[in-house]
Formats: C-alpha cells, structure tokens, sequence
C-alpha cells in the first residue's frame, strides 16, 4: 500500500501520522503554509506533537523508494504513484445551513486527475448518505476517465477525531470500514485494522458507514439541546442547573450531558447533512431540526442573560467593559471552526457593549479572518463590569476572577471548571 492523504488538518495529519508508521505516506494539502510548518515538524492544531512528527517525517518521497514515512507536499505530482487515496477535507454548512460539498469535490477532482486503474479511494469527511456513490464517484469518474468498480474502488470510513483529546487518539478508537465491492472492503478493513489498535468494524455497504457517522453526532446534538432547555427552564426557576444535573446523575443509567453551545466541525454541522438528505426523500425530521434550533440560539441567549444580570445590578450594559473568557469552539484546543461563542459577542455588540476576548489557545489571525474579532492571547491586567465564561481552558480554572470584576459586576459562569 502506498498511501496519499488529501487535506492534512484536524483529521488527516493524525491520520497520515499513523499510517507512516508502517507503510509510505504522502499527506497532499493545497494549503503552502501549512505544508512547510509540517515540514519543519510543527502543527498549528496541536493534534500531534512536535516529536511525534518528526519521528515520521521524511525528506524524500517515501512512495518511490517504498518505504515507510510521511511526506508532506502540495504538489499533486508527488501522490500520482500512491495506490490508495484517503479524502479527509472539511465538509461545513453555508449560511443558510446547506452541506458545502465544495472541498470535496475539488478533492475528488484532484484524485481524479493522479488515479490509476485499480486504485482505490477512500473518504473520511462526513457527508450525508450517499454522498461518496453520488456526489464524489461521478467527480472522480469524468476527470479520470475510469469507470467506477472496474477501473477504480472506493470506500468509507468515518473519521472519530476529538480535537484536543490526547486520550482517545485515531489509533484508540474503532474504526468503522466499507468498500464499493465485498474485495475492496476487506482491503479497506484490513489496511485500518492495521494501525488502529482499538480494531474496526466493517459495515455492510457504504451508504450505511456513512449513515452511522452523521447520527452519532446528531444523537449527541439532540442529547445537548434537551440540557440546554432544561438550562433555560431551571434558570427562570431560579434552580442551579449543574446542580440538578449533578443530583440526577446518581442514578446509573442517567445520561451525562451539560449545557453548551455546540459549534466546531462535526456536533453543530452534521444533523443538517442527515435533515438535508431526508427533506430529499420527503421527509422533515422535527425532532432533528428542534435539537439544531435550540442549540444555535444558546449564543444569543448567554448574551441576554448576561445583560439581564447587568440591569438588576444597575449597571448600565451601553459602553460597559465585558471580558469574555474563550473564543473556541471547545475547552483546550486552538479550534474556532463553527464557533458559538461569536453568537455571544454578536448578541452583546447589539447593546454597544466594549467586548474583549481572552483566549490562551486561539490563533488571533486564524479569528480575525474568520470573524472579523479581536482577541488577546494575554489576561488583561484590569477590571470589566461583567465576565462571561463561555468556554473552559484548564489555564482559566487559575484566574482569579475577582481580581478582574469592579466592584459592582457580574460575573455569568455558562461553563464551569473543575
């Protein structure tokens, strides 16, 4: 196996870490930037350290002298003599919610363009059932010329990476396998069974590897919005949520999800790739769409609440210092894809508030071309007349939040430390 990996972010760098142990790997991205920083043995996400990296990488091509190792590159020539192509580019929403399959497409184009006859491709980006057979095979077909299941193969295994999670890494989590034809599945099976220790599982067909994906983290969505509303029905109860939640957490079977705002690149985006294909078969999924309703207003909700707390205490929230704590989309991880805490800062910019952003972990260019925010990598040394704690890092548990309040404030703790 000589294996090309197309998109080296969040899931194919530790993807194509993994692989170079054992066989020649090409990670391609289209990105020159972050090619040469992974060159140079360093990852702007910090899915895999800088040692770890460097114990893969190579210099040469491993893929012509066959042997094990990664090279990274974005120039398509140096993955035409790979044999098995992993596509693991993002697949977003647009702004109306819509599956963007733009990145994917291009992707498939650009395998398409390298392909060999007996090739085989393998997707690992979420999409709606049907996708991979439907959307990126035709794609890959016109620009190669080859025909699907006799010139080339494909497959699916959904990627089941947690930004920021150094326990449950790519190899320590099982990965569910498919293939085009019962032959290209065992390949495909067998080439992941071979580094992922945790083992795989194969599914019968690819529409159904691909189904199991997008309602993992749909299930998780519906799970955190029934959380939420219980938050928003507790706090006009005057009733401690985390504490309710907490006490009925005793019980063994009892589900434990907290409040969140749920952005990033899989829980906040998936249920519309599940809602979009079953609205294609005349179906409107209530229960789907509700938990995404819910938990897309939770940003503009925390700002409200937020100001609501300013006028009981007589503070008048026009041109009032608000210092927000975090601006990624989850605790401990440089991660702004889809973040919810811009619904925060937009909600509170309506009241002509002064916003500042403290986050230890978010890259300030990577936020000021996404969202057009300013953030500071540094605690501000003064005090603000509300804190919103809209995200938890480890290094926000030794703030001393009081040192930074005056001394009539308020001080919303969305999310808590430990």
């Amino acid at each position: 196996m000589k294996i090309a990996i197309i998109g080296l972010g969040y899931v194919g760098l530790p993807l194509a870490r993994l692989f170079a142990t054992k066989y020649p790997v090409v990670g391609f991205d289209i990105n020159k930037k972050r090619v040469c920083e992974l060159r140079s043995g360093y990852d702007c996400t910090l899915e895999v350290s800088g040692e770890i990296l460097q114990s893969v990488l190579v210099k040469e091509n491993p893929v012509s002298i066959n042997e094990k190792g990664l090279f990274c590159s974005n120039n398509a020539d140096d993955i035409k003599a790979c044999n098995f192509y992993i596509v693991t580019v993002p697949t977003p929403v647009d702004k109306y919610n819509h599956p963007d399959l733009t990145s994917l497409k291009k992707a498939s184009e650009t395998v398409g363009k390298v392909l060999s006859k007996g090739d085989i491709v393998v997707y690992e980006s979420t999409v709606y059932p049907g996708a991979t057979e439907e959307d990126c095979i035709p794609v890959i077909e016109a620009v190669s010329g080859l025909k699907f299941n006799t010139g080339f193969f494909a497959g699916y295994s959904p990627e089941r990476i947690n930004p920021g999670d150094k326990e449950h890494t790519v190899e320590k989590i099982k990965k569910i396998t498919s293939g085009s034809t019962p032959e290209t599945a065992r390949k495909v099976d067998a080439l992941y069974r071979s580094v992922v220790s945790a083992g795989t599982h194969l599914a019968p067909s690819i529409k159904v590897a691909e189904a199991s994906k997008v309602i993992e983290n749909s299930q998780r969505d519906i799970n955190i919005a029934f959380v939420n509303e219980l938050k928003k029905i507790f706090d006009k109860m005057n009733i401690d949520t985390n504490a309710v939640l907490e006490a009925a957490g005793t019980k063994w079977n009892f589900l434990n999800f907290k409040p969140g705002l749920v952005g990033g690149h899989c829980t906040g985006v998936d249920p519309y790739y599940l809602a979009q294909k079953a609205q294609e078969y005349g179906y409107h999924p209530e229960i789907i769409l509700a938990g995404r309703r819910l938990n897309d207003s939770m940003g503009e909700y925390i700002g409200s609440q937020a100001v609501k707390e300013m006028i009981k205490k007589g503070i008048p929230v026009k041109n009032s210092d608000i210092l927000i704590l975090g601006i990624t989309f989850k605790e401990n991880c440089p991660d702004v894809r889809n973040t919810k805490v811009v619904d925060v800062v937009n909600a509170l910019k309506e009241y002509d508030a002064n916003i500042t952003i403290y986050d230890p972990w978010a890259d300030p260019e990577e936020v000021e071309r996404e969202y057009g925010l300013h953030i500071t990598k540094q605690l501000p040394q003064r005090k603000f007349d509300a804190i919103i704690t809209a995200v938890i890092h480890n290094e926000f548990n030794a703030i001393d939040l009081l040192s930074l309040q005056k001394e009539n404030s308020v001080l919303y703790r969305f999310k808590t430390g430990k």
